[in-house]
Formats: structure tokens, sequence, C-alpha cells
């Protein structure tokens, strides 16, 4: 099983999003999550620096420039989704990534508390 770093930069990313109010509450992540395609065309016009700030994990032994050296994507690559949090803490836990999980859970509180979630 991979082993994973918080990816700090995503996060602080993930937050001045959040605090910009450029999210999405309500979405159905399976059918709205970047995929192969998506993120391919996304490179064509961004930076690495900026594909990896939509990725809360950094995996650890992958090279950097590489799509195996991120995961727990939180947004469509435009805003953050609350569903993406969601399941990267799900995920996270499951997997027992303990920082990741905790990361992804600190950022979900920071999106429902801006949203006025209660």
């Amino acid at each position: 099983m991979a082993s994973y770093d918080v990816n700090t930069d995503a996060v602080a990313r993930c937050r001045e999003l959040i605090e910009a109010r450029q999210y999405v509450l309500d979405s159905d992540w399976g059918d709205v999550q970047p995929g192969a395609e998506a993120q391919n065309a996304f490179l064509e016009h961004h930076s690495w620096d900026d594909y990896a700030a939509w990725h809360l994990g950094l995996t650890e032994g992958a090279n950097d420039g590489t799509k195996a050296r991120y995961a727990f994507v939180y947004g469509d690559l435009r805003r953050v989704h609350r569903t993406a949090l969601i399941a990267c803490v799900y995920r996270a836990s499951e997997w027992r990534h303990k920082k990741i999980e905790l990361a992804a859970h600190d950022l979900l509180q920071d999106l429902d508390r801006r949203a006025g979630i209660t």
C-alpha cells in the first residue's frame, strides 16, 4: 500500500479557495471529479505545481511531475467540492492515512463554517 505525505501547499491553496468562496456545496463527486482527460487538458495549460495544488497527498517515492505523485484530489481543478473533501476523509480513513484524513477533515470543517453549515 502506498504511503502519503500531506501536501501543505495544497492545504493552503484549498483554504484560500474556501475563503474566496470558490466551492461547490452539493455535487455528485463521482460525476464531477476530474478524469484523465480533464487532468491532461489542465496540464496542457498549467504547471505541475498548479496540478499538485489540487491534491492533499504526495505519494512517497513517486517522482515529482508525474500523476502518480499526487493523490486525494479535493476539487474539479477550478473549485473545491465539499463532496470531494468528504471522499478524501473517507478514503484516507479507510486506508489508515491518518494525516491526510485529518487534513481533509479540517478543511471540510473550514468549508462548512464559511458556508454557514452548522
